[in-house]
């Protein structure tokens, strides 16, 4: 079953040289429980497609659905996970994983601080509870914005370019805690990457995007087995999927590199 649709969507953006197309026929079905990263050359829409599915935006034609409802606006059905940690620097780790939770209606202080309990154990920040943001590490504070969201327990998880700010090895570690979690729990999630070879260990399917403007040039399985292991860089199937699809987005790069010329 579906659990996110683009049907035939498109987005353009008004600006001073004037209408610009940004998504344009976009078809696509997302099943409940997948784990799909987006993939493109920069200005593709990829993020633009995420926030199509948050709420941030509505579609300029076409619409998203999500468990069968179309995408009216955001919703705590549908988390989302920002590159740059959306945290409050003056709240402790815990204070913050309980922000949005003590703001919903009727949420009583016992079941928001079990919640809280529950992510900072799942999160392994339990002795990092009392520290403000400042003072963690890259990966720790984004581990932290990822609990303060799946303290809601969103159905879908929305992740943009969630690691691109770490160095390489904090992120190979959040890779495979992103990978846990997702064996764990089995949500439907999004995660938009330039990093293809990220695209490939994470996924059950890739979605590459043409260039601007923005279309579904494919669909690619990712027939590796699970659980993933990093060693699985090495594999000849891992280096033939990458390869096959960064050679597309480099093609597409090119073409949308030409288009934009004077």
């Amino acid at each position: 079953m579906a659990r996110i649709e683009f049907r035939d969507v498109a987005k353009t953006f008004a600006s001073r040289s004037g209408v610009v197309t940004a998504l344009e026929a976009v078809a696509l079905e997302i099943g409940d429980a997948q784990l799909v990263t987006i993939v493109g050359a920069s200005g593709c829409g990829k993020s633009t497609l995420l926030n199509l599915v948050a709420g941030f935006d509505r579609p300029s034609s076409g619409t998203v659905v999500v468990d069968g409802n179309p995408v009216t606006g955001p919703g705590p059905d549908r988390g989302v996970v920002f590159q740059q940690t959306a945290l409050f620097p003056w709240l402790t780790v815990e204070d913050n994983i309980a922000f949005g939770l003590r703001l919903a209606a009727n949420a009583g202080k016992g079941p928001v601080d079990e919640i809280v309990e529950r992510m900072l154990r799942r999160t392994q920040l339990t002795a990092f509870r009392k520290q403000r943001p400042a003072e963690l590490s890259g990966g720790m504070r984004q581990r932290a914005a990822i609990a303060s969201v799946l303290a809601f327990n969103p159905g879908v998880l929305l992740m943009d370019e969630p690691f691109g700010a770490l160095d390489s090895l904090t992120r190979s570690v959040m890779q495979d805690f992103l990978l846990e979690l997702w064996e764990a729990d089995r949500k439907t999630v999004l995660l938009v990457t330039h990093d293809i070879d990220e695209a490939i260990y994470l996924a059950d399917r890739t979605v590459v995007m043409t260039g601007h403007p923005g279309r579904v040039h494919e669909v690619v399985d990712i027939d590796l087995p699970r659980p993933r292991r990093f060693e699985m860089h090495s594999d000849p199937r891992f280096i033939e999927l990458r390869d096959a699809v960064r050679d597309v987005v480099r093609k597409e790069a090119a073409k949308s590199a030409t288009l934009i010329e004077p």
